[in-house]
């Protein structure tokens, strides 16, 4: 959530990390959210040195044809997303700086979300209860992911796993939506008449530069402060194959990386070369190849959903879950 050089602002985030937020200060801060609903822990909220929407979300995002796209890296990283014939793609050059974009797909309203310090690209149904909701940004992290919230009950919502976290919707969870996080051209492949992302207001960021530069390489934010996962590095890549009634399946990269496809459960997960990483070089075309995952039925060939993420990530939230390495 932070956007200057890390190696020039390592202390003032570490004290930043540790000002631990407390509810009568939130209120005072002008949140109407009901403190005394929550599933966790509220001292694990940590204040991400943002205001709220101080990382602005995309609310009427502007699109363009495929074909008229020229300022794409081939292996720069989109999330790819398709619903009833709407193909859309959110590059992450812009996704970085908003993190949040509050959509429309193929009729159906969608959160497409992610959280840069996770590497977390989700897609959520919008709805709860037939009810369509906006998502913002908190300002707000837990286990150094992104805390949303909804602009109707002011609700916090736990980004990673899309289940609200304090106020009126604790406990609820958002429907997982499939989507890739693949690269430009893999899009392009698949969709030559979707649509791409653009920023509405180009000169207000600076859009195709990352200002995590090394993150991914370096170790995590000091933001997290909980317990590493046993025999893998905690910036290691993994896979997070999401399951409605099962635990999910975490498999580290480089394993997939080396078999190139496996099935487990009924389900093909496979991988190969050509995607950028996003958080690697100041120029996200530039980032190292850390290759695309997709994720299907192994019967249907049906899309599901997935996430790559990092070791320490997936064993904040799935502590009980052993990572396949």
């Amino acid at each position: 959530m932070f956007r200057l050089p890390l190696a020039l602002v390592s202390a003032l985030l570490f004290a930043v990390s540790f000002a631990r937020a407390d509810p009568s200060i939130w209120r005072a801060q002008g949140w109407k959210t009901d403190f005394s609903k929550t599933s966790i822990n509220l001292s694990e909220v940590l204040s991400g040195g943002q205001t709220k929407d101080g990382i602005p979300p995309i609310d009427n995002p502007k699109f363009i044809e495929v074909s008229a796209v020229s300022d794409l890296g081939e292996r720069e990283p989109v999330i790819g997303l398709e619903i009833n014939g709407d193909a859309r793609a959110y590059p992450l050059r812009v996704m970085t700086w908003h993190e949040i974009v509050n959509d429309r797909v193929g009729g159906v309203p969608v959160a497409v979300t992610y959280c840069p310090l996770c590497n977390s690209a989700v897609v959520f149904d919008a709805r709860i209860d037939g009810r369509a909701l906006s998502f913002g940004t908190t300002g707000k992290l837990r286990h150094s992911d992104l805390v949303m919230y909804d602009r109707s009950t002011e609700s916090w919502w736990q980004q990673f796993v899309g289940e609200g976290i304090a106020g009126t919707y604790t406990g609820r969870k958002l429907k997982l939506v499939a989507a890739r996080l693949e690269s430009w051209t893999d899009f392009r492949t698949r969709h030559p008449d979707g649509k791409v992302l653009v920023a509405n207001n180009p000169w207000m960021r600076n859009y195709g530069r990352n200002p995590y530069v090394n993150y991914d390489i370096s170790r995590p934010s000091y933001f997290y402060t909980g317990s590493m996962p046993e025999g893998i590095s905690p910036m290691a890549r993994v896979v997070v194959v999401r399951r409605e009634s099962k635990p999910p399946i975490v498999i580290a990269l480089q394993k997939l990386r080396d078999s190139k496809t496996m099935v487990r459960d009924g389900i093909k997960i496979g991988w190969k070369v050509g995607q950028n990483s996003a958080l690697h070089s100041s120029v996200i075309a530039e980032g190292r190849d850390v290759g695309s995952v997709s994720v299907s039925d192994a019967t249907s060939g049906r899309d599901l959903v997935y996430d790559v993420t990092f070791a320490f990530v997936a064993h904040a939230f799935h502590p009980e879950t052993t990572i396949e390495k």
